[in-house]
């Protein structure tokens, strides 16, 4: 009898502390998207920014951080998935493995102003890229990295080993098996680590701030790697922080809104490739 209501109290506090959780960020994004929607229009969107005026627009800012997002995760992901193949399928367990793994879980940990420091260090100064585009995607890369890797290694191995044996025992070879068996079976868990991966890239600040800079090509759009990166996310803590325009706090909430709306729909895409990928195979 005890014990039915022991868990019956359990299940009462998961399902709570679910709630409160759920209750959380509902309300963060119901008081963001309150407080920004009303401010977004095509003209802000699209427009261009203003140091003084009121009125601006943060559309060279949208497309900077789409263009450093891109570029940062077209470094990171080849990268990422060849050392996940590798660390899963082919390293030995010896102590230069064990190594590899302790130096990405430790990159993982390093401070995000850290590598905005290290990327001006050596993209910006010693480099001379400048405050570029292609500098605060350089960064951006280190901060990825990690994560991508780990979350790919950990997808593969939780693909069954009779998987792997079954695709062995018709023919293939073992690159064919993880390319045509492993890799589509772990493309889910990938995927997550992709999304949580491009959300905390695409508001990142320190890092950008130090490497991409705080200004913004005169042509829109501009792929040219070398021109100023200023993203959404940095503009909107250099409006508050010393930023002159007079509808700083409107400029601020739009910019928040369009942040929070563009990272849901990007996670919304992503499940959605990932729903069709799986009825596919």
């Amino acid at each position: 009898m005890k014990a039915a209501v022991y868990d019956k109290l359990a299940t009462m506090i998961l399902w709570l502390a679910g709630f409160m959780i759920i209750a959380i960020l509902a309300a963060f994004l119901g008081y963001m998207l309150w407080k920004g929607l009303p401010v977004l229009s095509w003209e802000f969107i699209t427009g261009r920014s203003s140091d003084i005026s009121a009125g601006g627009g943060v559309g060279a800012q949208l497309f900077n951080s789409l263009y450093i997002l891109l570029l940062s995760m077209g470094f990171s992901l080849p990268a990422a998935i060849g050392a996940g193949i590798y660390l899963a399928e082919y390293a030995p367990d010896t102590w230069l493995t064990k190594a590899i793994r302790l130096s990405t879980e430790s990159l993982a940990t390093v401070p995000s102003i850290v590598l905005g420091l290290f990327g001006m260090i050596l993209f910006v100064n010693w480099l001379g890229l400048g405050f570029s585009i292609i500098g605060g995607a350089l960064t951006l890369t280190l901060l990825n990295l990690p994560v991508l890797v780990r979350v790919t290694e950990e997808a593969i191995k939780t693909v069954p080993q009779s998987y792997r044996e079954a695709s062995l025992a018709l023919g293939a070879t073992k690159l064919q098996t993880i390319w045509r068996v492993v890799l589509p079976n772990a493309l889910s868990g990938i995927l997550t680590g992709v999304t949580l991966t491009a959300g905390r890239a695409i508001g990142e600040t320190a890092i950008l701030i130090f490497t991409a800079g705080t200004t913004v090509s005169r042509h829109m759009p501009d792929f040219n790697v070398m021109a100023g990166g200023e993203t959404l996310a940095v503009h909107m803590w250099y409006v508050m922080a010393i930023g002159l325009v007079p509808d700083r706090m409107d400029v601020a909430n739009g910019v928040g809104a369009l942040l929070i709306a563009g990272i849901l729909a990007f996670n919304l895409l992503v499940r959605l490739w990932e729903r069709q990928l799986a009825q596919h195979q």
